[in-house]
């Protein structure tokens, strides 16, 4: 019977096609637009670990219990030993020291006098050929001048607080700043090229620095403020962090300050609420997109049994039981919505794995490359993803197909033949 109903649905076309198109294209763009949202969530807080606190982060108690207040006097000792005991017990987690100051940027004249000064906000991180921080801060893509650090004593500065200062390629400036002593300190560097962070205040005055000279300016041999993790393809995953630093933690004292502990990103960043509140606002957008979606497919599935009044009157005036008749509409809307729902499923995630693998590349509509913002639209998929769109799409074009049938019913044998008269 059901081979005898598919035959017939998909040789008249106009009772299968404009159904499996409606359905199929709504269920591709749930299955899209849920994925594209798990990706732009992910974007974002890829920009908050990349430039704030990592995936997971290793750092003092102290440290950490002082938050944005905390300074260089609340270091990381030995972060060398830390390095390599991280690397040791977590091995897929890529790992790297980082240290943030403060201080002043001294730009000489050529008579070795003061010629302007600034405050600036500087970043020290691993540049050697190496290292993740390459990536992960996207150096090479925000270079708007100049080439990365490759010597000792080279610098970064963002491009329109150099071009602020007049500092050209090449130049050397001072760093006036305070060591993790509360010394002062001051250091040489060579400007090798130029960067956008985009963002307004670090735009205005940043610099970024090699972490070993730094090591030397602020006299913190074998010391950082904090090492950060990436876990492994580059997402957060608050499960598998928590797990982690749950693991360090409990091999690690908590009576001394100056220990190290580890955090995830969901409290080394104090955007907590913020994580909540995100995963909130994407399962809304997705629910209301996935109600609409559902609203015309119902809609579609109505306005199909509308158009077979005719034919359905004839079936009943031949002989057919309205029993009959009723079951086989839900039969063919079941049909007609498992098929769609399959191909709209996987259209849809056949676009998503490719966002998720190669992105949208919108660097044209973005010249002026930039740290924090990627230019390349992702998505990612989930084991959501294979039901978010197939569930809706099968049940809204089912019971609209129910509901419309129940007409069947109310259809009077007496009247077919002034109706078909007419």
């Amino acid at each position: 019977m059901l081979l005898f109903l598919a035959k017939g649905l998909f040789r008249d076309r106009s009772r299968s096609l404009f159904p499996l198109l409606t359905c199929a294209i709504g269920v591709a763009l749930v299955v899209l637009m849920d994925s594209y949202l798990r990706g732009a969530t992910d974007a974002m807080f890829n920009a908050t670990a990349s430039f704030v606190c990592g995936h997971v982060r290793v750092a003092t108690r102290a440290f950490e219990k002082a938050g944005t207040d905390a300074t260089n006097e609340l270091a990381l000792l030995g972060v060398d030993s830390v390095m390599a005991e991280l690397k040791r017990d977590f091995p897929d987690v890529a790992w790297s020291p980082r240290t943030r100051f403060g201080g002043l940027i001294d730009v000489p004249d050529s008579a070795g006098n003061t010629r302007v000064q600034s405050p600036v906000a500087g970043l020290a991180v691993d540049l050697s050929e190496t290292s993740p921080e390459l990536k992960t801060l996207r150096l090479e893509k925000s270079l708007a001048s100049g080439r990365l650090p490759s010597r000792p004593g080279e610098i970064l500065l963002s491009d329109d607080f150099a071009r602020r200062l007049g500092v050209k390629l090449g130049d050397k400036v001072t760093l006036v700043s305070s060591t993790m002593n509360g010394s002062i300190a001051t250091w040489n560097f060579a400007l090798s090229g130029t960067v956008r962070f985009g963002i307004l205040a670090m735009d205005r005055g940043a610099m970024i620095a090699d972490i070993k000279d730094i090591q030397q300016a602020l006299d913190m041999p074998d010391a950082a403020d904090q090492v950060l993790g990436f876990l492994p393809r580059g997402q957060y995953d608050d499960r598998l962090a928590s797990r982690l630093a749950a693991k360090y933690n409990s091999v690690h004292p908590d009576e001394d300050k100056y220990a190290p502990q580890m955090e995830t990103m969901r409290w080394a960043s104090g955007l907590g609420a913020m994580f909540d509140i995100m995963g909130a606002a994407s399962a809304l957008i997705a629910f209301i997109f996935v109600t609409a979606m559902a609203v015309v497919l119902w809609n579609a599935g109505l306005m199909g049994s509308l158009r077979r009044y005719g034919e359905i009157g004839v079936r009943l005036a031949i002989g057919e039981s309205k029993h009959a008749v009723y079951r086989s509409l839900l039969a063919e809307a079941l049909l007609v919505g498992l098929i769609g729902s399959t191909i709209g499923t996987l259209v849809g995630l056949a676009l998503s794995y490719y966002l998720q693998e190669v992105g949208l590349n919108i660097s044209g509509m973005m010249p002026n490359a930039t740290m924090v913002i990627d230019d390349v639209l992702r998505a990612r998929i989930a084991p959501t993803s294979m039901v978010i769109g197939f569930l809706p799409g099968l049940l809204a074009t089912f019971f609209g197909a129910a509901i419309s049938g129940l007409g069947v019913y109310k259809r009077q044998t007496a009247m077919l033949a002034k109706e078909l008269g007419s």
